[in-house]
């Protein structure tokens, strides 16, 4: 079996996330900066490995005092933790297109094993010759859980910011083309 390197082209992906506010209604945000690297033993993906990394100063809310509010030690802390990691541990496959992708999330230097949902949509020549393979993956994390801690609660006793924040990723992945002698 071949050993197959994919990356991500960031220019045909999406990093977005979402997360309750004040448990009536749902902000949502992205990440700008990110890169990510796959491993694959031929084109089969529940072989991957698969490593990934978002800079937490590229957040982005569309609301620049929220973004300097996440960014600041309350929430992320770019300043001293400047990237999220996740590390594959496992694919399974759960049913035609459909996988779990198991796997380590770090954030301010706090791991977690998480579990994602991904839809496989298959791989494609594209008109330059290059094989892509695409994804939309979902899942939840819950973000004290990574040291993410800042809460409020309102007079009328509702909480600012929910715990649970949704993660949607649209990843396309390009096949590296191997080293010529």
């Amino acid at each position: 079996m071949a050993t197959n390197n994919w990356n991500i082209d960031a220019s045909h992906s999406e990093i977005h996330f979402k997360v309750k506010h004040m448990v009536i209604s749902t902000v949502s945000g992205k990440f700008n900066e990110f890169t990510a690297s796959a491993e694959t033993e031929d084109d089969d993906f529940t072989t991957a490995k698969i490593s990934f990394e978002a800079k937490t100063a590229s957040i982005d809310t569309g609301v620049t005092d929220r973004d300097a509010h996440l960014r600041s030690d309350d929430f992320f802390n770019s300043e001293k933790y400047p990237e999220l990691k996740f590390t594959s541990t496992e694919m399974e496959k759960k049913g035609e297109g459909e996988l779990l992708l198991h796997g380590n999330l770090t954030i301010r230097e706090t791991t977690q094993p998480i579990t994602l949902n991904v839809d496989f949509g298959g791989t494609t020549k594209d008109p330059w010759g290059m094989t892509r393979a695409g994804f939309e993956i979902t899942g939840k994390i819950n973000r004290k859980d990574f040291g993410l801690k800042w809460s409020q609660v309102t007079e009328a006793g509702n909480i600012v910011v929910s715990d649970e924040v949704k993660l949607s990723l649209n990843i396309e992945m390009v096949k590296a083309q191997p080293a010529t002698a």
